[in-house]
């Protein structure tokens, strides 16, 4: 048996940000289909330290795969050694003998699938009409984030904000030349989001809350992207208050997402959840109701998004001949 091996650039040359749109949609449909097996995440953190490994496994019976993604975060010395300060892998194996079909980078697919995920809440969530995008951040996550919502939506105005001046700088620089955007620097955080149709938050969310509920106007549209470990935060828990609030997983993200800090804080009571995702696009539920309703869709990131992007990619690199194959025994 042959385990195919790919690396951060062949996965990169398969990536079709569409296609990973139609697969983590897919996904989400599975998951509240009752296809998905998904465990808890399991974390392993250097203790007194931010650095770590997270790791996301699952089934999905529709697609035939379990998947297992590490991901590590927090290592800030690492560029040092020439190392990132974050690093993915997957593993694909084929559910119903156990076998080891693919090992892959998995940089991209973490960024792109969670881009999916926003631009998903966007297309279900915001108003129709909505053409005003604010976000929070300006690394890769806020770059891919842009990139994902202008498939489903007709910006006109662009707003970022980021505390690190030199990195604003450079996305404005940057992201108006491969979009053909006009993007907006801002100097606060409240100058970016007061009036925007569409906020999306895709800081390290180790700063505290940024995004107070007094600056979201009626029929906003917030996507929490940033916040996926209890100690991180980017929204006042209050902001949820009155919210329309929708979820990738109601488990994991009343644990570990942004909604834990409202549950916490009293805003919030599990039952008071509108909905999970998938349940939206499964036409259980409607998602936007009317124009003036404040919606939250909060994500943390689940394993069957991993698993079916990760699907697709090793079924595309076979088809193209990428990779090599190893043999782990005979």
């Amino acid at each position: 048996m042959e385990t195919l091996l790919l690396n951060k650039e062949e996965v990169g040359s398969l990536i079709d940000l569409d296609a990973v749109l139609e697969a983590v949609e897919a996904g989400y449909r599975s998951f509240n289909r009752g296809l998905v097996v998904q465990p808890e995440h399991m974390d392993v953190v250097l203790p007194g330290t931010h650095e770590g490994i997270d790791f996301k496994g699952g089934l999905d019976m529709g697609g035939g795969y379990i998947s297992i993604k590490a991901s590590s975060g927090g290592y800030d010395n690492n560029p040092k050694i020439g190392l990132p300060t974050g690093m993915n892998t997957v593993m694909l194996f084929e559910a119903k003998t156990s076998a080891l079909r693919c090992i892959m980078d998995g940089t991209w697919i973490t960024g792109c699938r969670t881009a999916a995920a926003g631009a998903i809440s966007v297309k279900y969530l915001a108003r129709q009409d909505a053409d005003t995008l604010c976000i929070l951040g300006a690394g890769k996550q806020a770059r891919r984030q842009l990139l994902a919502i202008m498939r489903v939506r007709q910006l006109k105005e662009v707003r970022v904000w980021n505390a690190n001046s030199v990195a604003l700088e450079a996305y404005v620089k940057e992201m108006s030349e491969e979009t053909g955007l006009t993007i907006r620097p801002c100097a606060t955080a409240e100058e970016a989001v007061r009036g925007a149709h569409i906020v999306v938050t895709a800081t390290r969310g180790r700063r505290g809350p940024i995004v107070k509920r007094e600056w979201i106007q009626p029929g906003t549209h917030i996507a929490a992207i940033g916040s996926d470990m209890p100690d991180k935060q980017e929204l006042a828990a209050d902001v949820f208050a009155g919210a329309k609030v929708v979820n990738d997983s109601i488990d994991l993200c009343i644990k570990k997402g942004e909604t834990h800090h409202a549950v916490e804080a009293g805003i919030l009571r599990p039952a008071d959840i509108y909905a999970e995702i998938g349940e939206i696009l499964l036409g259980r539920k409607p998602g936007r109701e009317n124009p003036d309703e404040v919606t939250i869709f909060d994500t943390v990131g689940m394993a069957i998004q991993d698993n079916v992007t990760a699907a697709m990619l090793y079924k595309g690199a076979l088809e193209k001949g990428l990779g090599m194959r190893y043999a782990f025994f005979e």
